[in-house]
């Protein structure tokens, strides 16, 4: 079992989300001990995001605004799908801003679909979500 970066990284259905965390500076983070449950965009989600933008959102001079997003998508503890399941949370993110997940007909996060859950990673685990999470902000 790897972290979670490494099961990103292998996965091959992330390099986008990679490429990303990369460019914001936040690898090291999410290799830390943890726990985090990480709310996954898969490279098909970002795909779905206006033409440009992921590739503006890299740049060094957005570094902060693609921090804001990406950790959007982090809790700072392990939630599992069956945590969840029939229920209406809402954890805050690690930048602060609250997810609204419901677990009663499947699960979404801020409407996302949770498409695979309980990727089990050494460090907290992987839910792979449909659509990108933008920050209100």
């Amino acid at each position: 079992m790897h972290d979670i970066v490494d099961t990103a990284v292998a996965a091959g259905t992330f390099k986008t989300l990679v490429t990303a965390v990369k460019a914001a500076g936040l690898v090291d983070t999410l290799k830390g001990k943890g726990p985090f449950t990480v709310f996954a965009p898969s490279d098909a989600a970002f795909a779905k995001l206006p033409a440009g933008t992921v590739e503006g959102l890299v740049k060094p001079e957005n570094k902060a605004k693609l921090a804001a997003i990406l950790t959007l998508h982090v809790l700072g503890s392990k939630v599992l799908a069956a945590d969840v399941a029939g229920k209406k949370l809402s954890p805050a993110s690690v930048n602060g801003e609250a997810l609204h997940v419901d677990g009663t007909h499947g699960v979404t996060v801020n409407g996302a679909k949770v498409v695979t859950p309980d990727i089990l990673c050494t460090n907290g685990v992987i839910h792979v979500i449909d659509t990108v999470l933008m920050p209100k902000a």
